[in-house]
């Protein structure tokens, strides 16, 4: 098999190596324009849309949209049991995500409802393919994530009918992606975290003092998580939806101290697990503060973003490209470094909203460690997604 077949074999290669890619190429994009503005320059994007929304957007629905992809076409043919999507079917939805990147990009010059069908057309064809799996072994836990995938489009879908001139809605929908990914990271992280956790101690030869996951606040974490972007995109009052977020915030940090998270300080690719599920849970418990009339909520909303969803789907992506390419568990040094950025990039970008005296440096070192941290994660495991898979992990690696 040559390499590039070999790229889009499984889920993982390509939509995780894409996400790598564009996470730095969008940041420096991005950071180079703001750093660009601060020095007086006048130079605009190539967009048509205001370069706050193209960011926004391009992070949660761009970058977002490959790590979920990445993630859902590996993970759930293990649920199932069945096969994985050909290499056809992965290589289409790879160039459907591609092609909503590049409409975006080029909207200045595109008509806006060449690029709203450019960019909504791969959620959807991702959802039937995850419902066609599931539906052979249908558990409803595992459905849930084809709803919140439709969150996440209709998501999606208001920001573009702003952009359309229909509604003014863009906000509400940046705002509805963001928290379905944080929504998806209590559910899929509250599974994840203390499995892997409890796996790692018991191997270990622990029997005992292993992570707790009581089944109601468990199942009263994962409701809020999911209430806070439906009442977001039901356009209910803000104080409303704050209570919400922060109930589900204040919750998800009960649930991660249950969890032996001081055991894992020796294993990085367990600790950024624990790290950045309680980033996710700061973020919602910040952004609940602000909607009551207390703090910045676009400070709250960079630490989801920035802390939680970045931090997260890293160490998700890093697992996953490393165990299922039959590598061992552990994290690779860079990675290791990239783990520990993200906490400081979301301080920082925190700090740039909360303290506008130091917004332009703030907010500038922040993108800088945004890129170094995911550059680090392209250079150490840029060949785990392009050669084979190994025979089986090494003897002695952890599971």
């Amino acid at each position: 098999m040559s390499a590039v077949k070999r790229l889009f074999s499984e889920g993982f290669r390509v939509f995780f190596l894409s996400a790598g890619l564009f996470a730095v190429l969008a940041m420096v994009l991005w950071t180079g324009w703001l750093a660009f503005q601060a020095a007086g320059g006048l130079a605009d994007l190539p967009v048509t849309m205001a370069p706050q929304h193209w960011h926004a957007h391009e992070m949660i629905f761009g970058y977002g949209g490959a790590a979920l992809a990445g993630f859902f076409l590996t993970a759930v043919p293990n649920w199932t049991g069945g096969k994985a999507a050909p290499h056809r079917f992965i290589a289409l939805a790879a160039g459907l995500w591609l092609a909503g990147r590049l409409a975006l990009w080029f909207s200045g010059a595109l008509p806006l409802p060449v690029v709203a069908v450019a960019d909504l057309a791969f959620a959807p064809l991702l959802a039937v393919q995850l419902l066609m799996q599931l539906l052979r072994r249908p558990r409803g836990p595992q459905l849930l994530f084809v709803a919140m995938l439709a969150l996440f489009w209709l998501s999606n879908l208001l920001v573009h009918l702003d952009w359309l001139g229909l509604t003014a809605s863009a906000g509400q929908g940046l705002r509805g992606g963001l928290l379905v990914l944080a929504g998806m990271i209590v559910v899929m992280g509250g599974r994840l975290t203390p499995g892997f956790t409890r796996n790692a101690m018991v191997a270990s030869g622990r029997e005992d003092r292993l992570p707790v996951n009581p089944r109601p606040l468990a199942a009263g974490s994962v409701t809020a998580a999911i209430a806070v972007p439906v009442a977001c995109l039901a356009g209910l009052p803000e104080t409303l939806t704050g209570a919400v977020a922060l109930l589900a915030g204040a919750l998800a940090l009960c649930r991660v101290a249950l969890w032996r998270g001081g055991w894992t300080w020796r294993r990085p690719i367990l600790w950024t697990l624990h790290l950045s599920y309680a980033l996710n849970a700061l973020g919602l418990v910040l952004l609940g503060l602000a909607g009551l009339g207390f703090g910045s909520e676009i400070a709250a909303l960079h630490v989801l973003a920035i802390g939680g969803v970045g931090g997260m789907t890293l160490a998700v992506m890093s697992r996953a490209s490393l165990g299922h390419s039959g590598r061992a568990l552990v994290a690779p040094r860079g990675v290791v470094l990239a783990y520990a950025l993200l906490p400081f990039a979301a301080a920082l970008r925190w700090i740039g909203s909360a303290v506008p005296q130091v917004y332009e440096p703030a907010v500038l070192a922040s993108g800088v460690l945004w890129v170094m941290a995911f550059t680090l994660y392209l250079a150490e495991l840029w060949l785990v997604w392009w050669q084979p898979r190994l025979p089986r992990a090494p003897v002695g690696a952890p599971r």
